[in-house]
């Protein structure tokens, strides 16, 4: 496949359009490639590298390619789509992790402290801001980057340009999703939230038993203390679920939501 541009045929050309607006989308909302901070033609050039890579690989069915220009527009839309619900199934993972730290973090009362989350470039709590961080890094060391690749040359194995049509059966599975996030965040948080509830009525009791303690000027260090300190215990169980989430996200790409988006 000749790389020139100028050599290249009008077939050739839409084919690159097509693959390209399926890769797009998954490169720009993958973890770390999809920061703020990263130039934006950094990722149009990985982008077009990536497409390039694929482009002899997949086979497109040129009978597919619509003379009418609108006709093609919407069939580029189509393929951006699939992309986008192929990163955002994965997405879903992180904004849990996130989530469990804002749920620590309230209850450390840690809530009010804020820092600038370099991925979206918005406020974010800080620990919410540390579990993405440690998530990110679990995925970096379990090679998860490689999944999305993976996940994505396959994609076109499972669903080939021009297959795309949305079910109802789809918006189940990214609403199953969805309220999977928020069960993965009380997993996550659960054994900090308890320990930090037992010693919000472990204070509740001090101060009906013993009045002379100023209980309120000894919680705050005494929550985020014991929160800190059994955060640290339960980082060790955060790489096994988190390396099992990230799997299962990894294989549910190519066996549960791309036939769902299947004609």
């Amino acid at each position: 496949m000749p790389l020139h541009f100028v050599s290249w045929s009008l077939t050739q050309f839409q084919s690159f359009l097509l693959i390209a607006m399926r890769v797009s989308p998954i490169l720009f909302m993958m973890p770390l490639l999809g920061s703020r901070n990263l130039p934006v033609l950094l990722k149009a050039g990985l982008t077009m590298v990536v497409s390039l890579i694929l482009l002899p690989v997949v086979q497109v069915d040129p009978s597919l390619f619509s003379s009418d220009p609108l006709g093609f527009v919407f069939f580029l839309a189509s393929e951006m789509m699939i992309g986008f619900f192929l990163g955002l199934s994965v997405k879903l993972v992180f904004a849990a992790a996130q989530f469990a730290g804002e749920l620590i973090g309230f209850q450390m009362g840690l809530s009010m402290a804020n820092v600038v989350d370099p991925q979206s470039g918005v406020d974010t709590p800080l620990m919410g801001q540390w579990h993405y961080l440690v998530g990110l890094l679990i995925f970096l060391a379990i090679d998860g980057h490689h999944w999305f690749f993976r996940a994505l040359s396959q994609s076109f194995h499972h669903l080939p340009p021009g297959g795309f049509h949305l079910k109802a059966g789809l918006y189940q599975h990214l609403l199953a999703l969805t309220g999977r996030m928020f069960v993965v965040a009380v997993k996550m948080a659960a054994p900090v939230m308890a320990v930090l509830t037992f010693t919000q009525i472990a204070l509740g009791m001090v101060a009906k038993t013993v009045p002379q303690v100023h209980v309120l000027i000894i919680s705050f260090p005494l929550t985020i203390g014991l929160g800190l300190v059994f955060l640290g215990f339960t980082i060790e169980l955060f790489v096994p679920y988190l390396g099992k989430l990230f799997d299962e996200s990894g294989r549910g790409l190519g066996m549960t939501l791309l036939p769902l988006m299947r004609k």
